[in-house]
């Protein structure tokens, strides 16, 4: 399957030792020089500390999640993501697309597709942004374009289920991406997040999210950033649980693709 690829030790508590006795050349004292010690200095017990009790860690429950999540859903879908992968391919293009994107505490990492768009799709863009001045702004303000001619008729039907999405399963499984979480972003909209990029770095960005269930490219940018602060800031594993339920709502309606 080809990828195209577009980093003072502590003082000793058993014996009292004189301070007019000269130290030795050569030999490391244990003992803290600015803590004052006496020869009669009487030998004090330190309490145990008490136990605490281990609090559950809710990053490293939904990691567990994911993971279990991930693997049940790799198993189910794995018939449907052989026949598309072999669909992806017939135009002679690879059949998944891995992209940079920007992950948990800034680390980049490689996000999977199934190809959506034709074979030479960057240098399509590239003479769009060019020629055609509202696709420059419409790409400036949401990275998307209308009508992007570039999207092949089976990528748009992809994209409209959200089929193009399932190989992110294995960036779940790798720890990449979480099963619910922001929408993963590229390093040109990282400062488009500006003082709020900080909530996006505290969480793994997932296959799903609040975006996703709010219209997805019917959501201005600024909305988009907004619900992924609001994500963080208020995440239990019940926003979770919703999330998942309303992506199968949206995934069979289609609303907001592509």
């Amino acid at each position: 399957m080809n990828v195209p690829i577009a980093a003072n030790a502590a003082v000793s508590d058993d014996g009292a030792v004189p301070l007019s006795r000269p130290r030795d050349l050569g030999v490391t004292d244990s003992r803290n020089d600015n803590t004052p010690q006496s020869e009669t200095a009487p030998h004090i017990a330190r309490p145990e500390p008490a136990p605490v009790a281990d609090a559950p860690d809710p990053s490293l429950s939904k990691r567990l999640f994911d993971i279990a999540g991930a693997a049940a859903l790799l198993i189910f879908f794995a018939p449907l993501m052989v026949v598309v992968y072999l669909i992806v391919r017939l135009d002679g293009g690879p059949g998944i697309y891995a992209h940079e994107r920007v992950g948990k505490n800034g680390v980049r990492f490689m996000c999977y597709k199934f190809r959506s768009m034709v074979p030479n799709a960057e240098s399509i863009l590239k003479n769009i942004l060019v020629c055609n001045e509202q696709a420059r702004q419409d790409w400036e303000a949401d990275h998307k374009l209308r009508n992007d001619p570039r999207i092949t008729s089976v990528g748009r039907f992809l994209r409209q289920k959200s089929l193009d999405e399932l190989p992110q399963l294995f960036n779940v499984l790798k720890g990449d991406m979480s099963l619910v979480g922001p929408r993963p972003i590229t390093i040109e909209e990282v400062e488009r997040y500006g003082g709020d990029i900080s909530y996006y770095y505290k969480t793994r960005p997932g296959l799903t999210g609040a975006w996703q269930v709010s219209g997805r490219n019917d959501v201005s940018y600024e909305e988009r950033v907004a619900l992924d602060v609001d994500y963080t800031k208020n995440w239990t594993f019940l926003t979770d649980f919703s999330i998942l339920l309303k992506t199968v709502r949206v995934v069979l309606s289609g609303r907001g693709a592509v």
